[in-house]
């Protein structure tokens, strides 16, 4: 993360001295906001509408601090560049959206500005909501307004100089930010279109699953391709790769299971991790046909060439006897002696791309800390795997990943102690 921080500062200093002309370009492409902005819609289907896409955006994940009233704000945001804290959504007058006009409102979700005219960091995910139609933001914010008050001001961010300027965010949106609308691929049936809309506005999932530059940027061509989330400790699988999280060969109907019940049909995939609440606070609450369309997109996402893994020292024989031995005593009631799973209950290992994935960041923080699937209406009690983190050193962990990534036809590469006191850590 250090590093990261050190590229990204170097990288915008040296970019600051040519700002002048990015900076022009880009307020001259700004819009200011309307002298006459549309009302706030009252009626009860467009609030409705509004709580829905609320929904299918997961506001609440970044917007609501446990165990304090939703759209309050206050939520931390870990950032390589510092933290950012999410805002009061709530209709309060003058800590939240309550003074708010449509306009504003739209202005901050297609130019990421806010009231005022400040620029707002891209944590809060702009760069993709550019694309929300002016409708459905119109009945986000009508969903919003209805929202009860909240008097919460807002946590100042914390983040490191040169990000917390102004003239800094003027030169990263410069590079990397133009308005946008979402255009159909006029080749594509109405329902791809419909799941490309959501998965690359609303749903924002290249901002977890999209490969970043030095400067936090998503790549562009590389939207798709898997990143670690910083601050988290967890990798979010490429969707492009079929070693990791690419739904190209699935049907339908698992692509479907997966987004509203956290599972597939047969069981043979669960979500776990920052997925898991994705699927709790936002995709299960998707219609049938939204989960379709979104089905359909990203099983014809392209399907990367697997990278090689990296060149590693095999492990040794003292290590996966270690990793058996207490794969035994630890995880094969559960998981099978062969790594078989109990369908519907546990998954099974063997042939698991999340257990064989190049980067075992996953794997390891199941073991550290826990695997819980969403409750969901499909799946309201789901099974879950405890941590081990307080009862195993790392090289315990370390011998129980190696050994789970080896046995049964797997292919995965050894992991190290060190890998694992990162994780544990907190490290990147």
């Amino acid at each position: 993360m250090k590093r990261v921080l050190a590229w990204g500062l170097g990288g915008l200093l040296g970019v600051l001295a040519l700002g002048g002309v990015a900076v022009a370009w880009l307020d001259s492409a700004d819009a200011p906001p309307s002298a006459n902005p549309r009302p706030v819609a009252t009626d009860a289907a467009t609030i409705e509408r509004g709580r829905y896409l609320a929904q299918a955006g997961n506001c609440v994940a970044c917007h609501t601090r446990r165990g304090e009233p939703p759209f309050a704000g206050g939520e931390a945001l870990v950032t390589p560049f510092g933290t950012v804290y999410g805002g009061n959504l709530t209709s309060h007058a003058s800590t939240g959206l309550g003074a708010w006009s449509t306009d504003d409102f739209w202005r901050a979700l297609h130019h990421g500005r806010s009231r005022d005219g400040r620029m707002l960091t891209p944590a809060f995910p702009y760069p993709h909501f550019t694309q929300v139609a002016r409708e459905d933001s119109d009945a986000l914010f009508a969903f919003l307004r209805s929202v009860p008050a909240v008097d919460r001001p807002s946590t100042p961010n914390a983040l490191a100089f040169p990000y917390n300027t102004q003239l800094a965010l003027k030169v990263w949106r410069a590079l990397y930010f133009r308005p946008a609308v979402f255009t159909p691929e006029p080749a594509k049936s109405a329902e791809w279109n419909r799941g490309a809309y959501l998965v690359h506005g609303l749903g924002h999932c290249a901002a977890c699953h999209g490969a970043r530059n030095a400067m936090g940027a998503t790549i562009a061509g590389r939207e798709f391709d898997g990143a670690p989330i910083p601050g988290q400790g967890w990798y979010a699988p490429a969707l492009t790769l079929a070693a990791e999280g690419s739904v190209a060969a699935w049907p339908v109907s698992d692509v479907v299971g997966l987004l509203r019940d956290g599972v597939t049909p047969d069981g043979r995939a669960v979500v776990t991790g920052p997925m898991a609440e994705v699927v709790a606070r936002s995709t299960q609450h998707l219609s049938l046909a939204d989960a379709q369309a979104m089905a359909v997109f990203l099983r014809d996402l392209p399907v990367r060439p697997a990278a090689e893994p990296p060149r590693v020292r095999p492990a040794d024989a003292r290590t996966l006897d270690r990793g058996a031995r207490l794969y035994g005593d630890h995880c094969a009631t559960c998981h099978g002696e062969r790594g078989e799973g109990r369908p519907g209950a546990f998954p099974a290992l063997a042939g698991n791309r999340a257990v064989t994935m190049i980067d075992p960041t996953n794997l390891v923080r199941v073991i550290l800390q826990g695997g819980y699937g969403p409750s969901t209406a499909g799946r309201p009690r789901p099974h879950g795997m405890p941590p081990f983190g307080h009862v195993l050193d790392d090289a315990d962990i370390a011998a129980i990943t190696t050994h789970v990534r080896s046995a049964w036809g797997n292919t995965g590469t050894p992991v190290n102690q060190v890998q694992v006191v990162q994780l544990r850590e907190g490290r990147d």
